[in-house]
């Protein structure tokens, strides 16, 4: 008798309503990011308003200046996450629908482009306001996992990014493309719920662990400690649940000025989520090393 636990159908919308003919809807996926934002603008700021964390019990920032980084934040998020969807996964679709890359509603994030321009905005903040750096970015990897954690739960309500086919007796008869994509199996298709994987190892095992050593173990008088942890923890929580998720496609293809198509083929035939996640575990080791050598 096959075991498996029927996908809880949840409306990916909370509410909608319809003023003058249009519609505005709030998703689960956008109050997680908002949720999100404002958990980790919370835990920034009880951070800073204890200097006995920070290297000469001197925080890097002011409470004004945490939530003007706010504002950099969320536009790092968005644009980069959205332009790491569009160059890291689908380049040839929206090279070829360049009008659709803005429309961010219909879906599409990825989250190392998200952290990309996170620190990109991070960094040009910290230069314009004479922030050290390093602890800025330290701050900002231990508010990062509750949003992680939240937008994997939206993942999972809105019946994404769903896992490979599964017979143990916890994977979920997700609806859609993934009961119809499952070759070889008889019956129902039940998968792993990868998105509560990542939830689990990114967002609450990896934060809670941020939040201990910044709060028990002094880490923040080491800068970069803590953003190397961070980076580290993520890329191997990623690589490993990869292998529990559905893959990407194989290849991806885009084109040349001259219109001839180009296949990228994944690294030692690693999904494109471990490729990414490789230079973020040896960014991470490199911080920890520095850290370690600074002591």
């Amino acid at each position: 008798m096959q075991h498996y636990i029927p996908f809880p159908n949840i409306s990916p919308e909370i509410f909608s309503i319809t003023v003058g003919g249009f519609t505005f809807a709030l998703r689960w996926y956008a109050l997680a990011y908002i949720t999100g934002l404002l958990i980790g603008w919370r835990i920034v700021l009880g951070l800073v308003k204890t200097p006995r964390l920070w290297p000469g019990h001197t925080a890097p920032m002011t409470p004004l200046q945490v939530e003007n980084l706010l504002t950099w934040v969320i536009l790092g998020v968005v644009l980069g996450g959205r332009l790491g969807f569009v160059l890291f996964y689908e380049p040839a679709y929206y090279f070829s629908h360049p009008w659709e890359i803005p429309m961010v509603w219909h879906g599409g994030m990825s989250f190392h482009g998200g952290l990309l321009g996170v620190l990109t905005a991070g960094y040009l903040f910290c230069r314009r306001q004479g922030i050290p750096m390093l602890s800025a970015a330290d701050a900002m990897a231990v508010a990062t996992p509750p949003g992680l954690m939240l937008g994997r739960i939206a993942n999972f309500i809105n019946g994404e990014l769903w896992g490979r086919p599964t017979t143990m007796p916890w994977g979920v008869a997700f609806p859609g493309a993934a009961a119809q994509d499952c070759p070889g199996v008889v019956g129902i298709c039940a998968r792993h719920p990868s998105q509560l994987y990542e939830a689990g190892m990114e967002g609450v095992l990896l934060g809670l662990l941020l939040l201990w050593l910044a709060w028990r173990s002094g880490a923040l008088r080491a800068p970069g400690r803590l953003l190397g942890v961070f980076l580290t923890g993520y890329g191997i929580a990623r690589f490993v649940v990869e292998f529990f998720r559905q893959a990407d496609a194989e290849f991806i293809t885009a084109s040349d000025p001259m219109g001839n198509v180009i296949q990228f083929g994944h690294l030692g035939g690693f999904s494109m989520g471990q490729v990414l996640s490789l230079p973020m575990i040896a960014l991470g080791l490199f911080f920890l090393f520095r850290a370690r050598r600074a002591d």
